[in-house]
């Protein structure tokens, strides 16, 4: 390797750090019978690529029972059934969560095994969300693995 190769530490990085360090507090939540036009709606004003369904528990805790992708509502869209659907109805997007405490790659091999882009962080031994980890949380792991490019980049 010579001086100008940059070094790749992402799988080290992956071993070493946990979901907690890298993931987006909070998460943002619909109830089973949301409407998928309001859920899309909800993406495009956040700016959010999921939205975590929940049914409310007694006490007031919101339970992850489905997870809405922007590619869920894609599907309806196309399909042509957008208004009739349900946030529950559409939720195809499986049901896989993490613990804050797991492993960068034990949710980067989850995210493989499920084709999936977002995992939903709950609270250990509960089904209950309070944070994302995404691709883009992943890839930034790896660009800090990266030095500066010289050359200017263009967007």
């Amino acid at each position: 390797m010579t001086a100008q190769e940059p070094r790749i530490d992402a799988p080290h990085d992956f071993e070493r750090l946990s979901v907690a360090d890298v993931m987006h507090r909070g998460v943002v939540t619909c109830a089973r019978q949301t409407s998928l036009v309001t859920v899309a709606h909800l993406m495009a004003t956040e700016r959010i690529h999921c939205v975590a369904v929940v049914a409310v528990m007694p006490g007031a805790d919101q339970k992850l029972c489905g997870v809405v992708s922007d590619r869920d509502v894609l599907a309806a869209a196309v399909a042509g059934d957008l208004a009739e659907q349900t946030a529950a109805g559409c939720a195809a997007t499986e049901v896989i969560a993490v613990a804050p405490g797991e492993r960068l790659a034990r949710a980067a091999e989850l995210m493989g095994e499920h084709g999936l882009t977002h995992l939903v962080v709950v609270e250990p031994g509960t089904m209950i969300p309070i944070g994302v980890l995404s691709t883009l949380d992943l890839a930034a792991v790896v660009g800090r693995s990266w030095p500066e490019p010289k050359v200017p980049m263009f967007a």
